[in-house]
C-alpha cells in the first residue's frame, strides 16, 4: 500500500530524515519508535504531505504522490492525528467531523458520522464544543475520529497515548485494536512505550539521528543491540 524509498529531508543543514526506504501493507500494524528528535513526526509529515522530501520517492496504492497536495493524499485513503490534539475551534465535535469528512471525502456520510461517534465513545459529546468542552481523553479520541471520518486506507497515529494514565492507555489499547479490524485499515504509530507497542503492533521501525536503523518484529527490535544503545544516549555512530 504504501512504499518509501530513500526519502530524504533537509532543513537547511539538518538532515531529518537520511535515505528511509519503507513498507506498509494494507493489513499491518506497525509501531515506529526512536528516542526524541529522531524524525518520526518528520516521517508522517513527509507521508501526509506537511513537508516536502528532499530526495527519494512516495507510492500509495502504487501512485507516486511525492508532489501531491494534502487534500488528494487524503482522498487517496491517508489519514493521521497529531500528538497535540487539533479541534478545530468554535465547532462541536460533530461540526469537526464534518469538515474532516469533506475534506478527506468530498462529501458528508451523517450515517458515517454517528458510526464513528459511537465507536469513539463520542456519541453523548457530538454538540459539545470540541475545543473547551472535552477531557484529555475525549481530545484523543476525536483526533482518531477525524482521521476516521477521512475514510482512510493507512492511519498515521501520532502519540494517541501520550499524557494519558493507565485506564486511558487500556482504553485506546482496546478501541486501536477494534479499529483496525472493524475498518479494515493499516496502521503505523508513533510511541514511546515499549510495551504499547509489543502489545499492539506486529512489526516495529526504529529512526534515530534520521536513519532507519532496525526493522523487525517487536521481539527482534527490542533486542537488537543497536536499538538499545540509540535509547540508552550511545553516540551515534
Amino acid at each position: 500500500m504504501l512504499q518509501l524509498k530513500n526519502i530524504s529531508v533537509r532543513f537547511g543543514g539538518l538532515t531529518a530524515l537520511d535515505n528511509v526506504t519503507f513498507a506498509v501493507g494494507t493489513h499491518d500494524v506497525v509501531g515506529l519508535v526512536g528516542p526524541n528528535g529522531a524524525g518520526k513526526t518528520t516521517l508522517f509529515n513527509a507521508i501526509s504531505g506537511l513537508v516536502s522530501p528532499s530526495s527519494g520517492e512516495i507510492t500509495f496504492d502504487g501512485v507516486d504522490v511525492i508532489r501531491s497536495p494534502l487534500y488528494q493524499r487524503a482522498r487517496m485513503g491517508i489519514g493521521r492525528t497529531f500528538q497535540v490534539p487539533q479541534p478545530m475551534h468554535e465547532l462541536s465535535v460533530m461540526q469537526n467531523l464534518i469538515v474532516a469528512q469533506r475534506f478527506g471525502t468530498g462529501k458528508v456520510d451523517q450515517n458515517k458520522i454517528d458510526e464513528i461517534l459511537e465507536f469513539t465513545s463520542l456519541t453523548a459529546k457530538s454538540e459539545r464544543n470540541a475545543a473547551t468542552e472535552l477531557a484529555l481523553t475525549e481530545l484523543k479520541a476525536l483526533e482518531v475520529a477525524k482521521a476516521l471520518a477521512t475514510n482512510p486506507k493507512l492511519l498515521l497515529l501520532d502519540e494517541v497515548f501520550a499524557g494519558l494514565e493507565t485506564t486511558g492507555k487500556r482504553h485506546f489499547m482496546t478501541m486501536l485494536k477494534d479499529l483496525h479490524r472493524k475498518f479494515s485499515v493499516g496502521i503505523v504509530i508513533i510511541e514511546h512505550d515499549i510495551e504499547t507497542i509489543s502489545n499492539l503492533c506486529q512489526r516495529v521501525a526504529v529512526l534515530n539521528f534520521g536513519e532507519l536503523i532496525a526493522e523487525g518484529t517487536p521481539d527482534e527490535v527490542f533486542s537488537n543491540p543497536a536499538v538499545i544503545k540509540s535509547y540508552t544516549g550511545g553516540a551515534h555512530a
